[in-house]
């Protein structure tokens, strides 16, 4: 089971994929938790150079450099765990590069489709769980966590409308995509999610 979670910045993606791994795990499922770009060491080195504050970098080679760290990310860690018969959360995949440097930055959908074909291999994931977050909660929490913002955390709310309406168009007519309202308690997301994980599964 190869489950995603995806959502712009402040979503809650990183606090649903810790609560829906402590249940699964509860359940008796062996779970793998993940994120990108990151997932290995060469990704996690991508990850600080594309997250930098202080860089400027081009739609281009974000999409290059989010790409070279997912081949990596799968041939390290996820394709290993999911032959072990794993589940596998991962926080951002496919859907975070066609709605960030496709509908973020304007880059051509269909190019980025083919860079990100190339990179995956065939691998698409069973269920995608799309943290939908009005801008304006996305920024309040932000603010909240109190700590230095990234590259793109610190793109204007223009920017993350674009993004969002990118994943909402994704998922729109997408029998994997189950989307949920970020506002939601921490608690009605978990289960929603180990639902919408455990439906992917029974019908896989």
């Amino acid at each position: 089971m190869f489950a995603v979670i995806e959502g712009i910045e402040g979503s809650g993606k990183s606090t649903l994929q810790v609560g829906v791994a402590e249940a699964l795990r509860a359940l008796g499922h062996r779970v793998t938790t993940t994120r990108e770009p990151g997932g290995s060491p060469l990704g996690d080195a991508i990850r600080a150079l594309f997250l930098a504050p202080e860089l400027e970098v081009d739609p281009v080679a974000e999409a290059m450099l989010v790409n070279a760290a997912r081949v990596q990310h799968l041939a390290a860690l996820i394709r290993p765990a999911l032959e072990r018969g794993e589940t596998v959360i991962c926080d951002r995949f496919v859907d975070s590069t066609l709605a960030y440097q496709g509908y973020g930055r304007g880059l051509d959908l269909a190019m980025l489709r083919g860079l990100c074909e190339i990179a995956v291999g065939g691998l698409v994931a069973d269920v995608t769980i799309l943290l939908d977050c009005e801008p304006k909660l996305s920024r309040h929490r932000l603010d909240e966590r109190g700590s230095a913002r990234d590259r793109l955390e610190n793109e204007n709310a223009g920017f993350h409308g674009r993004v969002r309406e990118g994943f909402l168009a994704l998922a729109r007519g997408s029998e994997r995509h189950v989307v949920l309202d970020a506002a939601d308690s921490r608690e009605a997301l978990v289960a929603a999610a180990l639902a919408a994980i455990e439906g992917a599964s029974a019908h896989g």
